[in-house]
């Protein structure tokens, strides 16, 4: 391996890491719809 695969794999170690930090840094509010679903009787197993 050489200087050019040492160079891709920093970079995508630096990818990585930059997007757990925008992950971590980003208020991202739940969601706030409520879901309401019929479901029928017959899914159900006696």
């Amino acid at each position: 391996m050489g200087r050019v695969g040492v160079v891709l794999i920093l970079l995508l170690l630096l990818l990585i890491g930059g997007g757990a930090v925008a992950l971590m840094a980003v208020d991202i509010p739940p969601p706030t719809e409520t879901i309401e679903k019929e479901v029928p009787e017959g899914r159900f197993d006696r």
